[in-house]
């Protein structure tokens, strides 16, 4: 058994603040991203409450206020979203004593964040937690090369050495289909939603077209819309939408999948090896993915809500990543080689003619070792992403 280590997380900051303001802190992510692990470390005088336990769970069906006021200083209960009736009465009771303190976490956003919406308005903080970023896994993945880091994929357990790619991802996929898909949607071929999903995987990085996917699938669009809309609320996937200023411009208004984690997304596209993945042609687009993700995560380590898109014009102009941060955008454009060429920058030099939004910095990711800081356009090796937005 592999040694029990904390990895510190950007967002511990923020709740922390957040908790001298609001009685109620909320944490939601997908499953095995540390919501609970960080909560149990920034909050460990509350007793920990999971609702995956029956017995838990039944308790606070059946008696909801008994179970909330067992303790007088609050608690932290995991997997609220499996019991949204708590979240009624405690309303009540941080209304009534503000000092008690309620720690939840949920992995469904589409169930809690309805639910908090109603029964907590203004009472509740809350934050996503995705997979870990590289800046928070610097001293674990400084030995990774680049295929191995996409391989194994940024989940905590990984990261800190309890387990494997190869034995973790096969588990998390079948105890998501097992648990989480036969809640949400109650459908009994499991099989055809793997399918699904491995089609999404297919699309990394593309506009998605639900008609096209429903066809391979053997399903209606409208049924391949809903099954996506449950990978969103399940945080498994990221739909990026285009960036545009006015409605009316030739732009593309269709927005593009990413996993919310790259070795998800490999072991979904049968990659058994980062060797493996080295010749794959869904390489780059697995690659670009990853600082995709990377962008997303640096908004919501800060408690902010994503604002990062992608452009693409009827011409087919596009870059790949813009980042809207205080009314002003860092554009940046990804590439998974390892050679720099002239032509990196070409729609990056051509961007500001194409938005009249302010553009703070640009850059070229990519993953070479030389870098560029002093010119208009940067050129930054993907680890050291976090450099555009000090």
């Amino acid at each position: 058994m592999a040694k029990q280590i904390y990895i510190p997380r950007r967002l511990e900051r923020v709740i922390l603040e957040a908790a001298k303001y609001f009685s109620v802190i909320s944490v939601t992510g997908p499953r095995q991203s540390g919501k609970s692990t960080m909560l149990k470390h920034l909050f460990p005088e509350l007793p920990k409450y999971s609702t995956k336990d029956l017995h838990v769970r039944a308790f606070a069906e059946q008696d909801p206020v008994a179970f909330l006021n067992q303790h007088k200083g609050g608690m932290l209960i995991d997997e609220v979203q499996k019991v949204p009736v708590l979240l009624d009465y405690i309303q009540g009771i941080v209304d009534d004593n503000p000092a008690r303190r309620f720690v939840l976490t949920g992995s469904s956003n589409l169930e809690l964040l309805q639910r908090m919406a109603e029964s907590l308005p203004g009472r509740a903080g809350v934050y996503e937690l995705l997979p870990m970023s590289f800046e928070e896994t610097l001293e674990q993945n400084s030995e990774k090369d680049t295929n191995q880091l996409l391989f194994d994929g940024l989940y905590p357990a990984i990261c800190a050495g309890r387990n494997v790619a190869h034995l973790f991802y096969p588990a998390y996929v079948k105890t998501y289909l097992e648990k989480d898909v036969r809640d949400l949607l109650r459908i009994k071929d499991l099989m055809q939603f793997l399918k699904f999903m491995k089609l999404c995987a297919a699309r990394v990085g593309s506009l998605f077209n639900a008609s096209e996917v429903g066809m391979e699938v053997g399903v209606d669009s409208k049924t391949v819309s809903h099954w996506l809309s449950v990978l969103q609320a399940s945080y498994l996937v990221t739909l990026l939408p285009p960036y545009y200023e006015n409605i009316s411009k030739r732009v593309v208004k269709t927005p593009k999948l990413y996993f919310n984690d790259p070795g998800l997304a490999c072991y979904l596209l049968d990659i058994e090896s980062p060797r493996q993945l080295a010749l794959d042609k869904m390489r780059g687009a697995i690659f670009e993915n990853m600082v995709v993700m990377e962008c997303l995560k640096h908004r919501f380590n800060q408690g902010r809500e994503g604002n990062v898109f992608f452009y693409r014009d009827s011409n087919g102009q596009e870059v790949d990543i813009l980042v809207k941060e205080q009314g002003q955008l860092t554009a940046i454009e990804v590439k998974s080689s390892m050679t720099y060429q002239a032509g990196f920058a070409r729609t990056l030099k051509l961007l500001p003619q194409w938005t009249s939004t302010p553009i703070t910095r640009r850059a070229v990711v990519y993953c070479g070792d030389f870098e560029n800081t002093a010119g208009d356009i940067f050129l930054l090796r993907y680890d050291h992403l976090e450099q555009l937005f000090d």
